[in-house]
């Protein structure tokens, strides 16, 4: 199983991410806290990976933290939440924030987040209540280190468009993520920013 992925950042359109170590390109997916946090395309990059094997495929998913992975791994093991379903409400939703929602039994909140359903949300208050304390807050480790090296960065979409690519990585339509980019869209405004405020504008609803 992979771990740990140390090398040079070649792309990052959010949740996606190519990777390349030591001549060999690894696709992975990250969350958006992850993608926030992660230093320009062409420059060096260490990443935690999970490795989630399934019948028709290997996945690699990319984390800046331990506390991210555990969070992400307790996640998958509800039954309904898959992958990208995990990856959707971490985007949504720090572990911190997460919590707080699991301890008041917020459902409300957890359901506007994508893909997430009344009784999905009901089934998050009642099975992680108890994973959070011994599965995902046991001791988190600061942040990995980002370094910088040169190398070619692929052709640029438009923010807007990253941004729209972006929310319907995480399960948004893509009318309904396109609408959402419109609201916050800016000329100087960053591509993550705009997907953060998008995500707020919705979560805030």
């Amino acid at each position: 199983m992979i771990g740990r992925l140390s090398g040079t950042l070649i792309s990052k359109q959010a949740p996606h991410l190519l990777v390349d170590v030591n001549g060999v390109g690894y696709e992975v997916e990250a969350p958006l806290s992850t993608v926030f946090e992660l230093p320009a395309e062409g420059q060096a990059v260490v990443v935690l990976i999970h490795t989630h094997v399934r019948e028709d495929a290997i996945q690699l998913f990319a984390f800046g933290t331990d506390i991210e992975r555990r969070f992400f791994r307790s996640l998958i093991k509800i039954n309904g939440v898959g992958a990208k379903m995990a990856l959707a409400i971490m985007s949504g939703a720090s572990a911190e924030t997460f919590a707080q929602w699991v301890d008041q039994e917020d459902t409300a909140a957890l359901t506007k987040l994508p893909g997430v359903g009344k009784k999905t949300a009901e089934r998050l208050v009642i099975e992680m209540r108890d994973r959070l304390d011994k599965e995902v807050f046991m001791g988190a480790v600061p942040s990995l280190p980002k370094a910088g090296v040169s190398a070619t960065a692929s052709a640029p979409m438009s923010r807007e468009d990253e941004a729209v690519a972006a929310l319907e990585g995480l399960g948004y339509r893509a009318a309904e993520a396109r609408k959402m980019v419109a609201k916050v869209a800016q000329d100087d405004l960053p591509t993550e920013e705009m997907i953060r405020l998008a995500l707020q504008q919705t979560l805030s609803r």
